[in-house]
C-alpha cells in the first residue's frame, strides 16, 4: 500500500472528512480550526474545518450549508464517522490547528481565532481524546496536509504580507 498514489481530499470551510489510508486530507485555514484524529493502529483518520465555536442552527431546506460550520456540529460528524469505521475515539491520537489572526489581535477581545482553538481543546477533552499536537493562533494562514496512511500533518504558518493594513489595503510608505 506505500507504493500505492494517495487520492487527494480539498477541505472548504465547513468540510469534514473520514478515512483509510488511501487518503491525503488538505485544506487552509485562516482563523477557523482544523481537528485531525487519527487512529495508529486501523489507520483511520478524520478532519475538520470549522468556521465558528458552538452549536449552529442547521436547516435542511438550505443545500448550501456545510455541516460542519460550527465546531460542535463540526466534532459530532467526526465523532460519527469514526464510529461508523468502528474506531473507539479514546484511542485517538487528536491535532489541533489554525485560529490564526487575520488582523491585529487586541489584548482586550478574545477573537474568533483564539475562539475557536480554546472550543476545539475543549471538545477534545470532553471526548476523552489525548492532543498529541497543536498548532495554535500566531498571525496569518496555515496551510495543511494530513496523511492517513500515517498520521502525520504537515502544517506550516504563512504571516501576513508586508504592508498589508487591517482594512486589508496596501499602505503607502
Amino acid at each position: 500500500m506505500n507504493d500505492a498514489k494517495l487520492i487527494d481530499i480539498f477541505l472548504m470551510p465547513g468540510d469534514y472528512f473520514v478515512g483509510d489510508g488511501r487518503y491525503r486530507v488538505r485544506t487552509l485555514l485562516g482563523s477557523c480550526v482544523s481537528v485531525t484524529l487519527w487512529h495508529p493502529a486501523l489507520r483511520i483518520g478524520a478532519m475538520s474545518h470549522f468556521l465558528l465555536p458552538g452549536h449552529g442552527r442547521r436547516k435542511a431546506d438550505r443545500p448550501s450549508d456545510k455541516p460542519g460550520m460550527y465546531g460542535a456540529d463540526a466534532m459530532q460528524l467526526l465523532v460519527e464517522g469514526m464510529a461508523q469505521h468502528g474506531v473507539p475515539l479514546v484511542q485517538c491520537q487528536g491535532k489541533i490547528f489554525g485560529g490564526g489572526a487575520m488582523f491585529p489581535r487586541s489584548d482586550k477581545v478574545r477573537d474568533i481565532g483564539m475562539q475557536n482553538g480554546d472550543y476545539a481543546r475543549s471538545m477534545l477533552q470532553q471526548h476523552g481524546i489525548h492532543v498529541v499536537s497543536e498548532s495554535l493562533f500566531g498571525e496569518g494562514h496555515r496551510q495543511l496536509i494530513f496523511t492517513i496512511r500515517n498520521g502525520e500533518v504537515l502544517s506550516r504558518q504563512v504571516p501576513p504580507e508586508p504592508g498589508w493594513s487591517n482594512a486589508g489595503a496596501r499602505t503607502q510608505a
